[in-house]
C-alpha cells in the first residue's frame, strides 16, 4: 500500500508531465486513445466523486471568517475567464468550434489542482479549497447560464440540456462522495492518498482520447489554439490577482485568487464540448490541462522562492 501511496504522490507532482505525454502520444498514435471517448463523462464523474470524498464541514469554515475573500474569488472565477475568453474568440476571429471551446473552458469552476499550486506557492489553502469548492458546486447552474450567454452565437444547444449534463458529472458525484465520507469516514480518509493517482488517471486519458479524435484539426489549428490558451490562462492570472489587490484582500489572499482564476477545471470543459460540440471544441481544455500545471508550477516557484528571500531577509 505504501509504494501506491508514493507512486500517487509522485504522480500528482508531476501531472503537467503526464499530460504532456499522453498528449503526444495521442498525436502521433491517434487510435491509441479513441475507445476513451465515450466514457470521458464517467471519468470526470470519477474525479469528481474523490473531490467530494475530501471535503468536509471544516472547509467552509474561512467563508464564516471571511466571506469576502470567498465571495470576491467565486465572483472573479465565473467573471473575469469567461470575459476574457469571449474577448480572444471576438478579437482574434477564432473558428467556431475553437471559440465555443475557448469560452467553455472559461466558463468551468476553479480546477481542483489550484489548492496544491497555492500550497506551493505560499498562498491561502483554506481560501482556495473553499473557493474551488463552491465554484464547482455553483457550476450546474453558472457553467451553462455564462457559456450560454457568451457563446450563444456560435450554439444550436439548449442551456438546459448542459445544466442536467453538469449536474449528472459533477454534482451528483461530488455529493455522492460527501457522502461516502460521512457515512465510511475511516476507510475514505485512509483511500484518500490514493485519489491524485486516479485523478491523474482520469484526466490525462481525456486529454489522450480528446487530442486523439482531433489530431487533423490540432495539426492545422493547433498553434492558434496553443497561443489562445497561453493567452487566457496569463490574462486570468494577472486580472485575478490585481482585481483582488485592487480590493485590498492580504497579499496571500491575493496570490490565491490569482491562481483559483487563472487555473479552470479543464476535464468538466474537455468533457462537455466532447459530448455536445466536436473533439475539436475540447481541444483548448485538453491543452489547458496542461499548460495550466506547467505555468501554475512556475508562479508557485515564484512566489515560493520570494517568500523564501522575504522570510530569510527577517531573519538576518
Amino acid at each position: 500500500m505504501n509504494a501506491f501511496i508514493t507512486l500517487s504522490r509522485f504522480v500528482g507532482k508531476t501531472f503537467a508531465l503526464w499530460a504532456a505525454l499522453f498528449a503526444v502520444v495521442a498525436f502521433v498514435a491517434p487510435e491509441t486513445f479513441k475507445w476513451v471517448l465515450p466514457f470521458i463523462p464517467w471519468l470526470l464523474g470519477i474525479v469528481m466523486f474523490g473531490m467530494g470524498l475530501t471535503l468536509s464541514p471544516t472547509d467552509f469554515n474561512i467563508l464564516g471568517r471571511h466571506p469576502k475573500a470567498v465571495i470576491i474569488g467565486v465572483a472573479a472565477q465565473f467573471v473575469i475567464m469567461p470575459l476574457v475568453a469571449y474577448a480572444l474568440a471576438v478579437g482574434l476571429n477564432l473558428p467556431a468550434e475553437i471559440a465555443i471551446g475557448v469560452i467553455l473552458v472559461g466558463s468551468c469552476p476553479g480546477g481542483t489542482s489550484s489548492n496544491v499550486i497555492t500550497y506551493l506557492a505560499r498562498g491561502n489553502v483554506a481560501l482556495s479549497v473553499a473557493v474551488t469548492s463552491i465554484s464547482t458546486l455553483l457550476a450546474p447552474v453558472l457553467t451553462p447560464a455564462v457559456f450560454y450567454l457568451l457563446a450563444h452565437q456560435w450554439l444550436d444547444i439548449s442551456a438546459a440540456a448542459m445544466f442536467v449534463s453538469i449536474l449528472k458529472m459533477v454534482l451528483l458525484p461530488i455529493v455522492l462522495g460527501v457522502l461516502a465520507h460521512v457515512l465510511f469516514k475511516k476507510q475514505t480518509e485512509a483511500a484518500s492518498e490514493l485519489l491524485p493517482l486516479i485523478s491523474v488517471v482520469a484526466i490525462v486519458l481525456i486529454v489522450g482520447a480528446v487530442v486523439g479524435a482531433s489530431k487533423p484539426k490540432i495539426a492545422e489549428s493547433g498553434l492558434l489554439i496553443f497561443g489562445v490558451v497561453i493567452l487566457h490562462n496569463t490574462i486570468g492570472y494577472l486580472l485575478g490577482f490585481f482585481t483582488a489587490k485592487l480590493l485590498k484582500l492580504p497579499y496571500d489572499a491575493q496570490k490565491t485568487l490569482s491562481i483559483e482564476v487563472g487555473m479552470q477545471n479543464s476535464g468538466l470543459g474537455a468533457a462537455l464540448a466532447a459530448a455536445y460540440f466536436s473533439p475539436l471544441a475540447a481541444v483548448p481544455s485538453a491543452i489547458f490541462s496542461v499548460w495550466h500545471n506547467i505555468s501554475g508550477s512556475l508562479l508557485a516557484s515564484y512566489w515560493s522562492a520570494k517568500a523564501e528571500k522575504s522570510d530569510a531577509a527577517k531573519r538576518s
